[in-house]
């Protein structure tokens, strides 16, 4: 079954629990595999948060875009916030460095089949 699914939250964490949630009660009726389940959630949790706290600074008043494409075998999420951008490299990430500042786009990248950074909107697509 195809599902297309556009919106978008303002930066209060209040607010994203429940669009999360309303989200993943679509998910849930189109998907039926509970590992995917998981993982998507967990995908969308990190880089929704990332948008929030890393591009948008926190500010309420700036909003995180979701986009979410199920067609074909595959799930297309794409996340953009009104930040400036980054440019990641995950070979630069060390998990023995205990840093938690990057951990959420590497955690993103083992979930996903690809994985697209271009600066503020990041594009994850995970075969379902």
């Amino acid at each position: 079954m195809d599902f297309t699914y556009n919106g978008s939250v303002c930066s209060d964490l209040e607010l994203i629990k429940h669009f999360l949630d309303e989200i993943m009660n679509k998910l849930n009726r189109i998907i039926d595999n509970g590992d995917t389940i998981f993982d998507v959630k967990l995908i969308l949790n990190e880089l929704v948060i990332n948008g929030v706290f890393h591009g948008n600074e926190c500010q309420d008043t700036k909003c995180v875009n979701i986009s979410l494409l199920v067609k074909d075998g595959r799930i297309i999420i794409e996340v953009e916030d009104e930040g400036t951008g980054i440019n990641y490299d995950f070979t630069t990430y060390n998990p023995l460095d205990l840093k938690c500042s990057g951990r959420g786009l590497v955690l993103v990248k083992g979930l996903t089949d690809e994985l697209i950074v271009n600066q503020n909107r990041i594009t994850a697509i995970k075969k379902i």
